[in-house]
């Protein structure tokens, strides 16, 4: 018999999630483009809001009725069919807590979202990843991983870190592909960010099915990553699924007045995903003009960048250089992506001091 405590195998298995980070190795703080953070900073108005908002002296409301109700009617979505989380992250986990388990199997595309490994292993399920096309979504290639053990799948659109996407037709085809037991979870983190033509049909294919739950967050482009506060929608079992298990007062009362504020902020959400597409496109060219040196851009509908470094200037070396300038960006090689630097799209003058940083390095490396 043990002497302490024992924590189930499928915990051991975990890695514990990795922040992006904002500091030098010398403790110096740095610009931090590691986290697909807004540059242009919070919603106005969601500032505003919570200068005005109540002491935190009593609990919030539980089921965020007001938030619900505005999220509700910006996207023509029934708000009792809208749960509410502590950012879109435990709403991930929810999910996968929610209906699958030892024994069963939790799919996605390689070089997805770290959460989605994490929410698997830590309910006991077996977390599989299907193989990529070119760093992208392989339709085909989830549904051939698909087992009889197969309970949830996960897919992030546009995804993290690649940036990639997949258009309406392709997402539904994916769904019309899985069994109908089988939970498909569109994770939609960066939607804001994608032009209106872009739309992939996820909160369509929500509201017409039973197993599709589509989740989304208030961290990117309103700028609320430190409240900390997502939303869900699918079908009514599915929601009440979420809600049996999600903490009881799991949003507070500040980041639903930040939030219901900002829903109202259209113009900063215009600004922010117009200077996300000039400064992303400025810097994705800025890459490529050094396609002879190795470094690639990845194609990206996202608020960031996966540069890949094919060449003699390595993704580490690349990192400790930029720190030194002054920037910290992300390192996934525990994903799989040692050769990558995934780069938030910040200010201007932050984008165009990389790509020349990175111009002079590629150059010196030959």
């Amino acid at each position: 018999m043990p002497d302490q405590p024992t924590r189930k195998p499928w915990i051991e298995a975990i890695h514990a999630y990795v922040p992006g980070r904002a500091t030098g190795a010398d403790g110096r703080e740095l610009a931090k483009l590691s986290a697909n953070e807004n540059p242009l900073g919070t919603s106005p108005a969601a500032l505003a809001a919570l200068g005005e908002a109540a002491p935190p002296a009593r609990y919030p409301d539980p089921d965020a009725r007001a938030l619900r109700q505005a999220i509700g009617e910006l996207h023509g979505v029934d708000p009792a069919r809208i749960v509410c989380g502590t950012g879109s992250d435990e709403l991930l986990n929810l999910a996968a807590q929610g209906y699958a388990g030892p024994g069963d199997e939790v799919l996605f595309t390689r070089y997805s979202f770290a959460v989605y490994d994490i929410a698997a292993r830590r309910c006991g399920a077996t977390p599989v990843e299907a193989a990529d096309a070119d760093y992208a979504t392989d339709v085909d290639a989830l549904l051939g991983a698909v087992t009889e053990r197969t309970r949830v799948v996960f897919l992030a659109n546009p995804n993290n870190p690649t940036g990639s996407y997949l258009p309406a037709g392709e997402v539904a085809r994916l769904h019309a592909g899985l069994p109908r037991d089988v939970l498909f979870v569109l994770d939609q983190a960066y939607a804001e960010y994608l032009a209106p033509e872009d739309d992939d049909g996820g909160l369509a294919l929500a509201a017409a099915h039973d197993n599709v739950l589509v989740t989304r967050t208030f961290s990117k482009i309103h700028g609320l990553a430190g409240e900390r506060i997502g939303w869900a929608t699918g079908a009514p079992e599915i929601v009440d699924t979420l809600n049996r298990i999600r903490g009881p007062f799991n949003v507070t009362s500040h980041g639903q007045t930040a939030a219901l504020a900002a829903l109202g902020d259209h113009g900063f959400v215009e600004r922010s995903r117009e200077h996300n597409a000039e400064e992303r496109a400025r810097f994705s060219q800025a890459i490529e003009a050094l396609g002879n040196h190795g470094l690639r851009a990845l194609p990206s509908k996202a608020n960031f960048v996966l540069v890949l470094f094919e060449g003699a200037l390595t993704a580490a070396a690349a990192l400790d250089e930029l720190a030194e300038a002054g920037f910290a960006v992300r390192h996934l090689p525990g994903q799989g992506l040692g050769h990558g630097l995934r780069i938030t799209v910040g200010t201007r003058e932050q984008m165009d001091t990389i790509a020349a940083t990175l111009r002079e390095l590629a150059e010196a490396a030959r």
